[in-house]
């Protein structure tokens, strides 16, 4: 995402080299300082320029839980994604490093596409994850690995909402991941906890 040279750069550069007067050339050097920091600035985008609406591709760098990875874009820029609509065990909680483990066995070292739909008070991007048109954030849902996350439930499409809840209910029917352990405890329960406990 390289910034375009415009119509005002191009005037500097002529404006540098036929102005007869210093201070306009000054003004041309000014101008064009302003653009190559605003080019450098941009080329350096971290996570924390995500918005919602943004769309990454890249290559899955790093799984830290269950719903949490980093990307690595085609400029080599990093960015840490937090999957939406869910929301897997912690890593000190059972089922932690069995949720990492099954995300990372999907998704690890494979070029993904992130859609961002918000950013966190952590300036991750809260994204909907797909490999090759698949739903991760899904997936893990639907493996009994994590839960579907309502809290941002007026962000998540409809049919989606429905297909994830359904996901939900199956795991927990068919004791599947998490789902095998009587009374699991959810994640943001953990937290509060844990917080609380300090």
């Amino acid at each position: 995402m390289a910034k375009r040279i415009t119509q005002k750069d191009i005037r500097a550069v002529t404006t540098l080299f036929t102005a007869r007067s210093w201070a306009t050339r000054v003004s041309a050097i000014v101008v064009l300082a302003l653009a190559a920091w605003a080019w450098w600035s941009e080329s350096r985008a971290s996570p924390g320029m995500l918005a919602a609406g943004y769309e990454v591709s890249g290559t899955v760098v790093g799984v830290a839980d269950g719903d949490t990875i980093t990307v690595l874009d085609a400029d080599r820029r990093q960015y840490k994604l937090r999957l939406a609509f869910i929301d897997a065990p912690e890593k000190a909680q059972p089922f932690g490093a069995v949720a990492k483990q099954h995300l990372s066995d999907l998704i690890y070292r494979k070029t993904v596409t992130a859609e961002v739909i918000d950013v966190d008070r952590y300036q991750r991007g809260v994204a909907l994850i797909r490999l090759d048109g698949v739903d991760i954030n899904y997936a893990q849902v639907k493996a009994g690995l994590a839960w579907h996350y309502t809290r941002y439930a007026d962000k998540q499409a409809r049919d989606d909402f429905a297909a994830y809840d359904a996901a939900l209910q199956a795991a927990r029917e068919g004791r599947l991941g998490l789902w095998q352990q009587h009374g699991a405890e959810p994640p943001w329960d953990f937290r509060r906890e844990q917080r609380a406990a300090r």
